[in-house]
This record gives structure tokens, C-alpha cells and sequence, in this order.
């Protein structure tokens, strides 16, 4: 199966992972996160370590060719650049990341874990309100929260157009449903461990 739309992939995403998508924002939302700075922190740490999982996938060379604009959406040095600014280290863990450098990802696979990422920046204007209200901005404390110049909206938009161009297979769509739904429980369990 090839040519399939924009829609057609990023609304089979959506629908698979729409119970643990809201799931996950009830999580965060009853953690209260942003009602402090050592929340906001532990927030902060938790998006460390996701970004950490595909951080690789940035220089990735075959994804560049199907997301062009993939390198402007990197946020694992904005986050680490956030929790100095909060006077935290950078979390260690034993755990290998998701996606390891020099190794070539699926593609697809890839495709579902970027579909969190990406997706997760849509709800940063109400996270990044709720940071301003603790005296962090988008120089200090919340960079990876700052818009593009674009806004978030542009941003999705130009990631879905993208994603919408790439001949995908029914087994391609299989793995990038199975990659969204990994990014998924990964940040719904790194929320159970350092939110809850």
C-alpha cells in the first residue's frame, strides 16, 4: 500500500494511541507538575529522558530525506540547558536509549516515537503559561517549551505534510502504530515513576 495521505497515517496514529494519550495527560495533570519548581523539575527531568530515547534519530541519516526540517526539532540540549538553569543534574540511567547513535532506526518505527514528540508540542502554549507563572521563560528554565517561530500549529502541520509524502507499506504503517504506541507507554511509565 503506497501513497497514503498525511491523514491517513497521523489519524490511524491518533485513534491507536487516543485512550493512552489522555491517560497520560490526566497523569500529568493530577501530578501537579507545574504547581512548583522542584514539579516543574521533575517534569523536566522526565522529558530529559524521553528526548534521551530518540535523540539518535536526529542524526539519523535516512530520516533527513522524508522529514527535512527533522534537526530543527531537536530539544535533548534544551532540556539539559533547562535543568542547569533549575540547578539539577542531568538524570543517569542504566537503561540503553531506544534509539541507540551510529545504528540505523526503522523508519517507520521511528516515524510513530517523532508522532509523540512532535504531537506533545502542540500542548506547550498551556505548559509554557503554567511555567511562566513559577519565573521561568524561554530563555530560562522552559527553552524546550519556547514555540518555533513558525507556531507549534505550522510546526505539526509542515511534520504531518511530511510524513504524509512517505510511501509507506500496511506493514510500515504496522510498525509506526507499534512505535507510537512504545513512545507512549515510555512516557506514561517515566511519569508513573518520577511525577507520581
Amino acid at each position: 500500500m503506497t501513497g497514503l495521505n498525511e491523514a491517513s497515517l497521523i489519524k490511524a496514529l491518533r485513534a491507536v494511541t487516543r485512550k493512552a494519550h489522555e491517560h497520560l495527560d490526566a497523569s500529568i495533570r493530577a501530578a501537579a507538575a507545574f504547581d512548583t519548581l522542584a514539579g516543574y523539575g521533575r517534569f523536566a527531568t522526565l522529558q530529559y529522558l524521553f528526548h534521551r530515547d530518540i535523540d539518535a534519530l536526529y542524526d539519523d541519516p535516512a530520516l533527513p530525506a522524508v522529514l527535512p526540517d527533522l534537526a530543527g526539532r531537536r530539544r535533548l540540549n534544551l532540556i539539559a540547558a533547562d535543568l542547569q538553569d533549575l540547578g539539577l543534574d542531568i538524570p543517569e540511567v542504566d537503561d540503553p536509549p531506544a534509539f541507540a547513535a551510529g545504528i540505523s532506526a526503522d523508519m517507520p518505527k521511528a516515524l510513530g516515537w517523532l508522532y509523540v514528540a512532535e504531537g506533545s508540542n502542540l500542548g506547550t502554549a498551556v505548559l509554557r503559561k503554567e511555567a511562566a507563572k513559577l519565573g521561568l521563560s524561554d530563555n530560562h528554565g522552559a527553552r524546550h517549551l519556547a514555540p518555533a517561530p513558525e507556531g507549534p500549529a505550522a510546526k505539526w502541520r509542515a511534520f504531518t505534510e511530511a510524513v504524509g509524502a512517505i510511501d509507506l507499506t500496511a506493514e510500515d504503517r504496522q510498525s509506526a502504530t507499534i512505535g507510537a504506541q512504545a513512545a507512549f507507554a515510555r512516557v506514561q511509565s517515566l511519569v508513573d515513576a518520577r511525577l507520581a
